[in-house]
């Protein structure tokens, strides 16, 4: 399987909102954070190289946040790919605040939301943002409010197209009255399922769904499991065939794996040249 050329661009094509076009197999920068997701990489030097290494891959969709760090994540995106290649797609997140390592707390007031904006669009080094992603829906705050702000900021031209993450069905439905909805990224990988639904929304209405922890395949992985017999058919990994079922599973799908290292880089976008039978998809399907 290595033998063949590794590039993102195996994974084929996916076109957000009719008009931004991706690679089907993108990057997640939240591992390059220090632990607990705060302050600096142990390996500055070496996430920088990650970064540059995942575009040479064929990546063209990266997926950050605010929060990463908190802005850690963004700032090393700026130094080590700006100025930015014309296709590649910075998508970004914001409405978590981030006390501490591990601390993680929704934020929807408007005004706290288009600070945030205005502090992406200065670390990352944009004048627009291709996908702004509400974090987390503020329980606190009206819906209304929230993705009213970031309407307003589209209007502006701030951000070009606007994403929703860890949402439910009806929440979606809400959002879509308020404004476009491009993109949803919800924790979704081969043993965990439970945005099945979302996922179906997302396909019947043609929006991008981002599944966030994609590489996860727990006990399924076992030594002499079904998943860890068909990895040594197909001369691959465990964690490469669950990329390959998601890519497989939905066209408008996008997975995101992340990581800190040249290495399993280099493993993940090599996913994107594994062809499921569809015997061996069913197979995989069957196993949560």
């Amino acid at each position: 399987m290595f033998e063949q050329q590794i590039t993102a661009a195996a994974s084929g094509k996916l076109k957000m909102d009719k008009d931004l076009q991706v690679n089907r197999l993108g990057y997640g920068t939240m591992q390059l954070t220090g632990p607990g997701v705060w302050g600096d990489p142990v390996d500055p030097e070496g996430a920088l190289r990650v970064l540059r290494r995942a575009v040479e891959l064929g990546v063209t969709f990266i997926d950050t946040a605010d929060s990463y760090g908190p802005f850690v994540a963004e700032r090393l995106i700026k130094q080590a790919l700006h100025p930015y290649k014309e296709d590649l797609v910075i998508a970004t997140k914001t409405g978590l605040t981030r006390p501490g390592p591990d601390d993680w707390r929704p934020v929807g007031r408007p005004e706290y939301l288009r600070q945030q904006v205005e502090l992406s669009l200065r670390h990352l080094g944009l004048e627009r943002i291709d996908l702004m992603q509400l974090h987390r829906i503020d329980p606190k705050v009206p819906l209304e409010e929230q993705l009213g702000e970031l309407a307003l900021l589209k209007e502006e031209g701030k951000i070009q197209h606007v994403g929703l993450s860890e949402v439910t069905v009806d929440q979606l439905k809400a959002a879509e009255k308020i404004t476009p909805i491009a993109s949803v990224q919800n924790l979704y990988n081969l043993v965990k399922r439970d945005s099945e639904p979302v996922l179906e929304y997302a396909e019947e209405n043609g929006i991008a769904f981002i599944p966030w922890f994609p590489l996860a395949t727990g006990a399924l992985a076992r030594e002499g499991s079904p998943l860890d017999e068909m990895a040594a058919r197909l001369n691959a990994k465990p964690a490469q065939l669950a990329l390959a079922w998601l890519l497989k599973r939905s066209s408008v799908m996008l997975p995101i794996p992340g990581t800190s290292t040249l290495s399993h880089l280099e493993e993940n976008i090599a996913a994107a040249n594994i062809t499921l039978s569809d015997e061996d998809f069913n197979t995989l399907s069957q196993l949560k």
